[in-house]
């Protein structure tokens, strides 16, 4: 800015910043009339040109002030402009509002009669925005349309008509044989071939199982093993469910997989037995004796703790029905005495909101006593005042020049109350024309003033709430370590005991091994035993049977 501009910015800007009280009296009172739907945002805006218009317009001029509304927005100027230059809002209240300020006389001298002058000029820039706002139209630039135009081509020479060609005649073509939709017999000899292989396949399997060969020797004796396995095939080819019946005879032999759970099992078993074991050992090096009475004794005394254990469910199934029943019945008596309880609540709530609505009554009722003291107040101002001036008068005159210092004192301590209630009375205005301001600024930083010991920030919260996720997290991790050393100690324990397990599983084995050996060579020799006596009884009922047919052949 230059020079001059830069004054007139700064004895504007001191300007507005003197006469703020005087300014804001307009501008509140235009907030709640006529501005009702302006933005707060614009207030400056208003104070800066009822500044001008009050203090700077004679020297500024009205072509210069009109070019500095016109350069504002148009509907605003014209809005605040009627209401300001109004002249019965410039004599009545805007005229009262300001000599609270500043005398009456002063004020009407310099302020209100230069405005109420320059009113007519100010009235004709209002009717001048009023007809642009009802003439502003607004104009759509139209575009020239583009007019399309035809290509400048060159015009091809009519092509000659093609002489078509001869059509050719095609050949009849040979029926499809009939054995293209036949199988090949390629076919069939691959599955024959097929299905041979998967027979000898199945006999060298067969044949390799040793148990299987063992069993079927057992079944069929002496007979070979490749007749025997023929005999299968054909049962097999017959019967196919008859497989099950086989399998089953070789089913001992298949590996079980073990879980966890079956590992430990088995290897409490084995512990369990070996301990068994053992005790039993030691008490036969000890010299103890038959336990058969010992476990007849036990076994009658674990049937009367059955019954006795039976009895004591049995009281607890019947203690735990009747349990039920009480609470069914408890429970009924809560919801009654609820039920009770919230009768007596809501009784209680009407007559609090009975209460409740009588107090708001009196409340609204004092608030419009109020309001009428203050209009009334606000009414008997000018005549107070008046009296008040008559008053002065009065007491100067018949009051001597002794008592004009006591009496100047008392005026003095009047005009404080009475200037204390104008102000009293002003704020009153002020807050009941202002808006209300609805946005609550929140600091993170401060508590919420509760009074409480636990009361924290929403800083201190966040800070805390991360500590505990670090410390959650740590204890996580921990936890994930332990974890994993419980489950390799666990894998380790499953091992030894996998390894116990094969080794008793080896130990039995052998012992069912030799068992079954012993077994089966006591089967044979009784099996020889009973053949020599089956022959034997043969060849002596042969024999009677000889001298029977003999003596017949005689006696014929």
């Amino acid at each position: 800015l230059n020079v001059t501009e830069e004054k007139f910015v700064l004895d504007t800007l001191a300007g507005c910043i003197e006469y703020r009280s005087l300014l804001d009296v307009v501008v509140n009172a235009f907030f709640v009339r006529d501005g009702r739907y302006c933005l707060l945002s614009e207030r400056n805006l208003y104070v800066v040109i009822c500044y001008l218009a009050t203090f700077q317009l004679e020297e500024l001029g009205l072509q210069r002030f009109s070019r500095i509304v016109k350069s504002l927005d148009t509907a605003k100027m014209q809005k605040f402009l009627r209401f300001f230059f109004n002249a019965l809002y410039l004599n009545t209240w805007i005229k009262d509002e300001w000599s609270h300020f500043y005398d009456s006389p002063y004020v009407k001298e310099n302020w209100i009669d230069p405005l109420l002058r320059w009113q007519p000029k100010v009235q004709k820039l209002i009717e001048q925005l009023t007809d642009k706002l009802s003439n502003c139209t607004t104009t759509v630039k139209t575009s020239k349309v583009t007019q399309p135009k035809e290509f400048n081509l060159t015009v091809p020479k009519p092509r000659a008509i093609p002489i078509p060609l001869p059509i050719p005649v095609q050949e009849k073509r040979p029926p499809i044989p009939a054995s293209t939709y036949k199988p090949p017999k390629e076919k069939k000899q691959l599955e024959e071939i097929k299905t041979k292989n998967r027979q000898k396949a199945e006999v060298s399997a067969l044949c390799s199982c040793s148990s299987l060969s063992f069993l079927l020797n057992g079944f069929f004796g002496n007979i070979p093993f490749s007749q025997v396995l023929e005999l299968v095939f054909s049962i097999l080819f017959h019967h196919p469910f008859s497989i099950f019946f086989i399998l089953l005879l070789i089913i001992d032999n298949i590996p079980i997989k073990l879980n966890a759970a079956a590992i430990l099992r088995e290897g409490a078993l084995y512990q369990r037995k070996m301990e068994q074991e053992l005790q039993r050992i030691e008490n036969l090096l000890r010299g103890a004796g038959d336990p058969s009475e010992f476990l007849e004794w036990q076994k009658q005394m674990r049937g009367k703790d059955l019954e006795e254990q039976l009895a004591e469910i049995e009281c607890r199934r019947l203690q735990g029905k009747l349990s039920h029943e009480e609470a069914v019945l408890a429970h009924q008596n809560v919801i009654q005495e609820n039920k009770k309880k919230a009768d007596l609540m809501r009784e209680e709530k009407a007559e609090l909101m009975h209460q409740y609505a009588e107090k708001r009554l009196q409340e609204q009722k004092d608030m419009r006593e109020l309001v009428e003291q203050v209009v009334k107040g606000h009414k008997n101002a000018k005549q107070a005042k008046i009296k008040l001036q008559k008053y002065k008068q009065q007491i100067v005159q018949e009051v001597c020049e002794e008592n004009r210092e006591l009496l100047r004192q008392a005026l003095e301590e009047e005009e404080e109350k009475l200037r204390k209630r104008y102000e009293l009375i002003q704020q009153i205005r002020a807050i009941e024309s202002l808006p209300i301001i609805r946005h609550k600024f929140v600091d993170l930083t401060e508590t919420g003033g509760h009074g409480l010991i636990c009361e924290m920030s929403i800083v201190e919260l966040r800070e805390r709430l991360a500590l505990l996720r670090e410390a959650q997290k740590a204890a996580e991790e921990e936890k994930r370590d332990q974890i994993i050393h419980e489950k390799q100690a666990k894998e380790q324990l499953l091992l030894d005991k996998l390894d116990q397990i094969s080794v008793f599983r080896a130990e039995l084995g052998r012992a069912a091994a030799l068992k079954q050996e012993e077994k089966k060579r006591k089967l044979q020799t009784c099996e020889r035993l009973v053949k020599d006596e089956r022959i034997l009884n043969l060849q002596k009922k042969i024999a009677e049977k000889t001298m029977e047919r003999k003596k017949q052949a005689g006696l014929l």
